[in-house]
């Protein structure tokens, strides 16, 4: 009997933060299933609109069970949701949610895409969302990830003839799919897409239907006899995990969103209803009356002969025992007609074949970063822990295709070490491409059509290893990444970067003047290579004045920083504009802040944004100087509100108690701290006391799943939100001291709102509470929950739903005043 080892160790470790960036070391188990893989002629596309609305135990059982090549096409990348982890939003919330996806499909298996379409937040139909992303171009991504993938089954999460019952964007991606199943076989549809690819006709299209969607067991158990269904709870002895322990893991990869669960096992059954093509005749298998072997392809028998033996007969003992029979096999998959199947199976072979080898190839450069045109050492490792003869002919680098020579033989587990220098002579920035251009707000700008879809950007620098294994000749592409060690966290492997020669940062996105009165500006300045001179220089708007007019600033070491400072004087009246940096250095102009993205559970990441802050002459007044905030799921509030003059002082919660809360005029509690801050259950009782007191307590936005916010008086939170930013708002009390004291609130205060009005609207509460807003979508009723404030005991207790995270670093001039009036409330 066969002897099967497994590392579950290994198979966790790669779940891991450290190992984000490891090469992926296969266990013989695992080199059977890619074998197995191999063997399997059949793919599956899964559709929705966001990252997390995938289904992973899906995903997770076709990729592992069945075997089939399994993709999600995700249409947005999360941009306009919330951020659990940290203060990013908007795209650089969608740069985690990125890197989230791609974390759980290196766990259940599948790939990832996306379409071009912007997360522009809750969408109420979809019709909005269609007009807001631009239809034609989301259906011609659609379209084109089709073409590309050429998937044989569709799944979509969600129903297409269900407008107004869900998420506009989750309708919208199951309308725009079900109209791409009828399109991508025509080649008068998105013709320019024929220059890269071909047409291509799915045979099925299914919806991944459930009792949720019917809300009602009866009906659903009856439609469900017509369904295609499946058991997606099995067990993999080869990974020691079920399949919907291996989903929990990949699921939980989307921590910025709070999924982070339980894994979960035992048997469950998946349902997918037939809506188009040719139905499957086994109701069990959505693959049924498809030809999934290599007789699929022209000549593709004689490679399935080799392959289904090796297979049948795999030695988990000595996988390199197979290597022969495998190159066999590898040198007919090159010469397959099939240029589809052909690409596909050769890069599966091919890593099937180096895993066998127990070949381990790495270029490492010796710096984590270098700017374009430059040129980099590398340190190469090689090293065959076979009995099989391999060669090291050369290497390539694919910037310049200079070929480096070698000739070297790689005898058995004798480790080869070698150092080159390697031109980045036209290299590209390693920013993701789809930031690079101007986004709309329903969609992302992408000049290269190569490009779209992919998750990330394909890396800038690649090396080919060139060799020839018994007799055949092959080469294995790889990174260049950067390895090296930390005393504390052990060994580290990053992706290696490309960045401009000067990046400039300012410490505040949104300059707040709340008089006429002059600021110093600080801006860092930042080398991307040594010995980095130029000036420094801010655009302002004309009513504006800056001094000096530039900066000298002289970088002697790459990565080291150099502070700069400018004094901004503002106009005497209201005005607002962007204020841009410009670094001037050996004749170019540079324009980019380098932000660092950097998480245990996802790889790190790059983005290069304008360097640039709105700034904002406000006339604005407030009472009280000193602000607590106790922080929730993340946000820039704080930031914001020192930028009017406030002291704001982070409370942690184990600091909550009735001497320390005496020094704050008011106390703000972040987004969805309720939801985030377990310790908060036990603290409300201080700060109901503070607000008896004479305390001015202000509660921002939370989800209503399973909260209590504990108020002083009944508030039932719901899932009320107004999604347009431009949505009319009616002022309701306008004699109310929070609308007039010390600045009076206007309908001018709500103009140049971003995203949306406010969202989880309290939709019930008691007669102590005022209203102060009305506000609604188009068609629905109006919502009185946006803005509630109660007299309690001597102090003021108010609950906002209204989306101040997003407003105040966007530098909205209305939402300032509105915030400063809160905190100002019985201060008159």
């Amino acid at each position: 009997m066969k002897k099967l080892f497994l590392s579950i160790s290994a198979i966790l470790l790669m779940y891991t933060a450290l190992f984000a960036q490891q090469p992926n070391k296969l266990t013989s188990n695992e080199i059977f299933e890619k074998v197995q893989k191999l063997n399997f002629l059949g793919t599956a596309l899964y559709i929705a609109a966001h990252p997390d609305d995938e289904n992973t135990r899906l995903i997770a059982y076709l990729a592992n069970e069945v075997k089939a090549r399994t993709a999600y096409l995700s249409l947005t990348r999360g941009d306009g949701g919330q951020n659990l982890i940290g203060p990013e939003i908007r795209e650089l919330l969608g740069v985690i949610r990125t890197q989230e996806l791609l974390a759980a499909r290196r766990v259940d298996g599948g790939e990832q895409m996306f379409t071009r379409a912007n997360d522009f937040g809750y969408s109420k139909h979809p019709d909005e969302t269609l007009q807001i992303w631009n239809k034609e171009e989301v259906l011609s991504d659609v379209v084109w990830a089709i073409r590309i993938f050429k998937p044989d089954v569709i799944i979509n999460r969600f129903n297409h003839r269900t407008p107004g019952t869900t998420h506009g964007h989750h309708t919208s991606s199951a309308m725009l799919s079900v109209e791409a199943f009828d399109l991508v076989n025509d080649n008068t549809k998105f013709s320019d897409q024929l220059k890269y690819t071909q047409v291509w006709q799915p045979k099925r299209l299914f919806f991944n239907t459930s009792s949720w969607f019917y809300r009602d067991k009866d009906k659903f158990a009856e439609a469900s006899k017509n369904f295609t269904k499946f058991d997606v709870g099995v067990y993999y002895p080869l990974k020691g995990l079920s399949n919907n322990e291996l989903a929990s893991l990949a699921s939980s990869q989307h921590l910025c969103q709070g999924f982070g669960r339980l894994t979960t096992r035992g048997s469950q059954t998946e349902y997918v209803e037939f809506l188009k093509g040719d139905a499957p005749k086994d109701k069990s298998d959505i693959f049924s009356g498809i030809n999934t072997t290599w007789n699929r392809v022209k000549n593709g028998g004689e490679v399935g002969d080799i392959l289904y033996d090796i297979e049948e007969n795999f030695d988990f003992t000595n996988p390199a025992k197979h290597l022969p029979k495998l190159l066999e096999a590898y040198s007919l998959i090159t010469k397959l007609e099939n240029e589809h199947w052909k690409k596909i199976k050769t890069a599966e072979i091919k890593e099937i074949i180096e895993a066998c080898l127990g070949l381990y190839i790495e270029a490492s450069a010796v710096s984590a970063t270098a700017v374009p045109n430059s040129t980099i050492d590398v340190n190469f490792e090689v090293i065959n822990r076979s009995d099989i003869p391999v060669e090291l002919t050369s290497i390539t680098s694919n910037k310049t295709n200079k070929k480096y020579f070698k000739g070297i033989s790689l005898a058995k587990n004798k480790k080869e070490n070698f150092k080159e220098q390697i031109s980045l002579k036209g290299a590209n920035y390693s920013d993701p491409y789809w930031l690079r251009n101007e986004a709309s707000l329903g969609m992302y700008a992408v000049e290269d059509r190569t490009l779209i879809g992919k998750p990330e950007t394909p890396r800038e620098i690649t090396v080919d290893f060139n060799m020839i294994v018994n007799y055949v000749p092959i080469s294995f592409t790889k990174n260049v990444i950067r390895r090296y060690s930390k005393r504390d966290k052990g060994e580290i492997y990053e992706p290696f970067e490309i960045v401009p020669r000067v990046t400039t940062k300012l410490k505040d996105k949104v300059l707040i003047f709340s008089d006429s009165v002059a600021k110093k500006v600080e801006v860092e300045v930042r080398a991307g290579a040594n010995f980095t001179s130029g000036t420094m220089q801010l655009d302002v708007p004309k009513e504006w004045m800056v001094s000096p007019s530039e900066i000298p600033f002289n970088i002697a070491q790459k990565n080291d920083k150099q502070v700069v400072v400018f004094t901004v004087v503002p106009p005497k009246n209201q005005s607002e504009g962007n204020l841009k940096v410009i670094a001037n250095s050996q004749g170019e102009k540079f324009t980019k802040e380098l932000i660092e993205i950097n998480y245990n559970h996802i790889p790190k990441q790059i983005v290069l944004k304008n360097s640039e802050a709105k700034i904002v002459r406000l006339n604005i007044k407030k009472k009280g100087t000193n602000i607590g905030y106790i922080k929730g799921a993340g946000d820039a509030v704080p930031e914001s509100l020192q930028q009017i003059g406030y002291n704001v002082i982070a409370i942690k919660p184990s600091e909550i108690n009735t001497k320390n809360l005496q020094q704050f005029d008011a106390i703000v509690l972040g987004i969805r701290a309720y939801n985030v801050v377990n310790d908060l259950k036990f603290k409300q009782k201080f700060l109901l006391e503070y607000v008896k007191n004479g305390g001015n307590l202000i509660v921002q936005y939370n989800t209503n799943r399973g909260v209590d916010v504990q108020a002083p008086y009944q508030l039932k939170l719901s899932r009320d939100r107004v999604t347009d930013e431009f949505a009319e708002v009616t002022i309701l009390d306008p004699n109310n001291s929070l609308l007039n004291f010390p600045n009076k609130i206007t309908d001018a205060d709500f103009k140049g709102w971003v995203q949306e009005r406010g969202l989880y609207f309290p939709d019930i509460w008691s007669e102590q509470y005022t209203p102060l807003l009305s506000m609604k979508d188009k068609g629905e009723t109006p919502k009185l929950g946006s803005l509630l404030i109660a007299k309690y005991g001597e102090g003021n207790y108010i609950y906002t739903g209204l989306s101040f995270f997003r407003e105040l670093p966007a530098g909205v001039s209305g939402a300032y005043k509105l915030f400063a009036n809160m905190l100002s409330v019985g201060k008159e």
